[in-house]
């Protein structure tokens, strides 16, 4: 069945989100600037924001980066933060309410939490994240919290210190250890997990990343293994599904049930453990495509605007940003960025392009 196929049976064997998505097939007007929201020719209404600030990286994980030689963008083609707020306020007044901060890994950008800081300040955001692979994180957590960021998602793929370093060739754990409880410690919430799920690896690393969540009060979310890294290495029979995790989570720990999702448009499909102990989240990218809900677009750090993480085609508003475009000119380049987007990502069907990016230079 194609991909696609599957996930319209999903939405409409799942009634709340189905008419939830029909709301979204007739304009819809800002209620702040009244401007016309932003809406595709599929319906979807988008209003979240993904945001590369960097395509540097402190780790090299297989199944994103080569070990040596890679190709990063030039220093000068990067996005200054007030490039990147300039673009922000022009999305948030097209109706974006949600931010996320992406890279590479964010924390090796210079002075980011004076960029957070930045975007927080600016009317109209309303939710604002930083994915992080946590190694800097212990660093620069207190300067974070205080420029206003509570949410983080920290890249985590196993809690054994060998597995580490065979996934990322940095023999960093502790670190990232070390960044998480601090960042507790701090009050930051919610912290999610993030582990990406590939098949023959991991398995090992499931159990005990789930009961670390359960003890700790962290969602740890599964994110199967998608074609996006540089080497060519992606193949379906790498990826570890969600169902198969699923089953054994359910096996070994307690039986999971679906929770109805509070936002129909969230990339995760989140269950709770029938004992009642904590929850788990999995992003089904390959399994379960979520395409037809999706509300995101992404801004590169080099300045290049995405209407999908897979799209083979982008539009530079770093040139605009560059150039002295007005913030009309701005806006409509993104009106027409969200009105080319595709119906959806078509990965394991004869259709399915790579994008010509990997995942470190698109923006996680």
């Amino acid at each position: 069945m194609p991909p696609i196929i599957h996930g319209l049976l999903q939405l409409i064997r799942r009634p709340n989100h189905f008419r939830l998505l029909m709301t979204t097939l007739t304009p819809i007007a800002d209620q702040t600037t009244g401007s016309l929201a932003l809406v595709d020719t599929f319906g979807r209404l988008h209003d979240n924001l993904r945001i590369s600030v960097t395509d540097r990286c402190n780790i090299r994980c297989f199944y994103c980066m080569p070990e040596e030689d890679v190709k990063y963008a030039p220093r000068e083609e990067i996005l200054s933060f007030e490039e990147i707020e300039r673009f922000v306020r022009v999305a948030v007044s097209l109706g974006v309410t949600k931010i996320r901060v992406t890279g590479g890994e964010p924390l090796v950008r210079k002075d980011l939490p004076v960029l957070i800081s930045k975007l927080c300040a600016i009317a109209g955001v309303r939710d604002i994240a930083l994915t992080t692979n946590g190694v800097l994180l212990a660093r620069h957590a207190q300067a974070l919290y205080d420029a206003g960021l509570r949410r983080l998602n920290v890249h985590l793929d196993t809690l054994d210190r060998a597995r580490f370093l065979k996934i990322t060739r940095r023999d960093d754990l502790g670190k990232v250890l070390e960044g998480i409880e601090t960042a507790q410690r701090l009050g930051f919430g919610p912290i999610k997990i993030n582990a990406v799920a590939v098949k023959n690896l991991v398995e090992p690393d499931v159990v005990p990343l789930a009961r670390y969540g359960r003890e700790r009060g962290f969602e740890i979310r599964f994110i199967e293994f998608m074609p996006l890294d540089s080497q060519g290495l992606w193949a379906r029979e790498n990826v570890l599904s969600a169902d198969e995790i699923i089953d054994t989570l359910s096996r070994e720990i307690s039986p999971l049930v679906e929770i109805p999702a509070r936002d129909y448009r969230a990339p995760a499909t989140e269950y709770r453990y029938a004992d009642g102990v904590g929850s788990v989240g999995f992003i089904a990218s390959v399994t379960r495509p979520f395409c037809l809900n999706c509300n995101r677009v992404r801004l590169t750090s080099d300045g290049k605007l995405r209407y999908c993480l897979f799209a083979i085609e982008e539009t530079d508003v770093r040139a605009l940003l560059r150039n002295g475009a007005p913030d009309a000119q701005i806006a409509a380049t993104i009106r027409e960025t969200v009105q080319k987007k595709w119906l959806g990502h078509e990965i394991n069907s004869a259709k399915f392009v790579a994008p010509p990016r990997p995942m470190y230079a698109i923006g996680g």
